[in-house]
C-alpha cells in the first residue's frame, strides 16, 4: 500500500468514526471547534494504529449513532471532547 493510499484510508476511517458518533468534522471546522491541523493530527494518529481492519469492521456494523469509539481508537479523547461541545 502506498503512503498516499494509507493516508486516504485512515482519513476515511477518521471521518467515518466521527460520523458514527454523530459528529460532522466539516461543520466543526466551520464553527471553529476544530482546526484542520488537528484533523490532520488525528489522521496521523490513526495511521499508527495496528487495527484498522478491526476499526473498519466496527464501523460497518454500526446501524445508528454510537455512544463511544472502540477502546482501541487512538482518537477517542478527541472525539469525546467534540461530542461534549468543546473546542480542540
Amino acid at each position: 500500500m502506498t503512503r498516499q493510499t494509507m493516508f486516504r484510508r485512515h482519513a476515511d476511517l477518521v471521518d467515518r468514526m466521527a460520523t458514527a458518533l454523530g459528529l460532522d468534522l466539516e461543520e466543526a471546522v466551520m464553527a471553529g471547534q476544530i482546526g484542520m491541523d488537528t484533523i490532520g493530527d488525528a489522521v496521523l494518529a490513526c495511521t499508527g494504529c495496528t487495527h484498522p481492519d478491526g476499526c473498519n469492521r466496527w464501523l460497518e456494523m454500526q446501524t445508528g449513532k454510537a455512544d463511544a469509539t472502540p477502546t482501541i481508537c487512538r482518537n477517542s479523547a478527541l472525539f469525546e471532547r467534540l461530542k461534549a461541545g468543546k473546542s480542540v
